[in-house]
């Protein structure tokens, strides 16, 4: 029986080559079938498969700011009888689109190195296109190195990001890899997250306090709100000749941002910022005298600043661009009834001041923003119990946010953060920073200091 069907399966298989073989007749023409064709892994027959790209650690953070690169890790498997060169690129899923009339991003927005398969890291470039309207163009693509094929390559690419990559968000990253022929041989995702980074410094705020000896001490911020000030460096003595001293421009880490300062005599002194935080101001000039005639006198924006006489009448004194008088241009009337608020200070971006009432709450006043109009939109209110602090001083960025922040010294000498927070102005189109509602310890000791700006 066995014999048996052995025969008939042999004459089977037989029976189908024949016919496979066999001349066909269709109207009289004669046709031969093509020979069946078997598939054998690990031959030429795979040209068509696509290999796979596969992340290292997931998902990669990449820090928007001065922390340095990062380095991006993925290997790509290629299919057998792969030829080479094999070329490569990874794709953003953004489309930059052009703010301002230019890039939203700067033109080294991320600075890479690449290397495959262990050899030595080379430069490689990011192309990063913005498209205006109505225009078509690529995605952000950065080419990577061009190697000999082989079974598997392993990508290290490092990412060093500044401020503006945090327009590029959370994508999920394309890699594509083609063989000489330009076929696509291996392609996969990788992910990255742009995150906020420390601000440069001349994004980041600085503090400054003078003690009882007139000495002038510089706290430079950090960009990390949980330990916003770096250990204080020596300004320089004398400071307390002066009576008011006011920022004009955010100091910040970078060494800008100018003041004035006025001494018993009643003239007024203008110190430039150098953009050197080993000595950031200038040797000081004169503006003038007679102005002991004001109880107060606060930068209010733009370089320009406000001072409130002794019958409560605000006067604006904006910053002069044009040359007809050094280093402000006349003074022009705001108001009266000012002598209601026993604290004006210097907004920290440039956007106005801060007032706090006898009763404790303080008040938010913007810039117009309009050379026509008044100095300041109508008052906000931020909040109460502000008459806990003996000295208020507005800041540039402390944090991660790009918003201006504020420091408050209560009576015990203890300085406490208040985080800026940004919203949409009542009827406005523009927006606003204010001192958020929770605030958060710096430290103490700052009793040492009889000014804090």
């Amino acid at each position: 029986m066995e014999d048996l069907l052995a025969r008939v399966r042999t004459a089977v298989v037989a029976a189908a080559w024949v016919a496979a073989l066999a001349p066909l007749t269709f109207g009289g023409a004669t046709a031969v079938a093509a020979p069946v064709t078997t598939t054998v892994a690990g031959t030429a027959a795979e040209a068509g498969s696509v290999g796979t790209v596969v992340q290292e650690g997931g998902r990669l953070t990449v820090s928007a700011g001065e922390e340095g690169a990062v380095t991006l890790r993925f290997t790509a498997t290629l299919p057998a009888g792969t030829q080479g060169p094999v070329s490569a690129v990874l794709r953003l899923p953004t489309t930059l689109v052009a703010s301002a009339g230019g890039s939203p991003v700067s033109k080294d927005v991320i600075r890479s190195t690449c290397a495959v398969n262990g050899a030595a890291y080379k430069a490689c470039l990011w192309d990063m296109p913005y498209v205006r309207a109505g225009e078509e163009k690529d995605p952000p693509s950065l080419a990577l190195p061009t190697v000999t094929a082989a079974d598997t390559l392993a990508y290290a690419v490092t990412m060093d990001a500044d401020r503006t990559a945090l327009v590029l968000g959370h994508p999920d990253a394309r890699v594509e890899l083609k063989d000489s022929t330009g076929t696509v041989v291996a392609e996969g995702t990788v992910g990255l997250d742009f995150v906020p980074g420390t601000p440069p410094p001349s994004r980041r705020g600085a503090l400054h306090g003078r003690d009882k000896y007139g000495v002038l001490w510089r706290y430079e911020g950090t960009g990390d709100v949980t330990r916003p000030f770096a250990p204080r460096e020596r300004v320089g003595g004398g400071w307390n000749a002066y009576t008011v001293v006011t920022p004009l421009d955010s100091p910040t880490a970078g060494g800008t941002g100018s003041l004035v300062a006025r001494d018993r005599a009643g003239v007024l002194w203008y110190y430039e910022g150098t953009g050197d935080p080993a000595a950031p101001f200038a040797p000081r000039e004169r503006v003038g005298g007679g102005w002991n005639a004001y109880t107060a006198i606060v930068g209010s924006g733009d370089g320009g600043l406000v001072a409130r006489d002794r019958d409560g009448v605000l006067w604006a004194y904006e910053r002069n661009h044009y040359g007809y008088s050094w280093p402000f241009a006349p003074r022009e009337r705001v108001g009266g009834g000012w002598n209601t608020y026993n604290a004006l200070v210097k907004s920290g971006g440039y956007d106005g001041i801060l007032s706090r009432g006898k009763d404790g709450v303080l008040w938010k006043y913007n810039r117009q923003g309009c050379a026509p109009c008044a100095p300041f939109e109508p008052r906000q209110r931020v909040g109460g119990g502000w008459n806990v602090y003996t000295a208020l001083a507005g800041t540039a960025e402390l944090g991660r946010d790009d918003n201006p922040d504020l420091v408050a010294r209560d009576a015990a000498g203890k300085l406490w953060l208040y985080q800026g927070v940004r919203f949409l102005k009542p009827g406005s189109y523009g927006d606003t920073v204010v001192p958020g509602p929770t605030r958060s310890l710096v430290g103490g000791g700052w009793n040492a200091y009889d000014l804090v700006f």
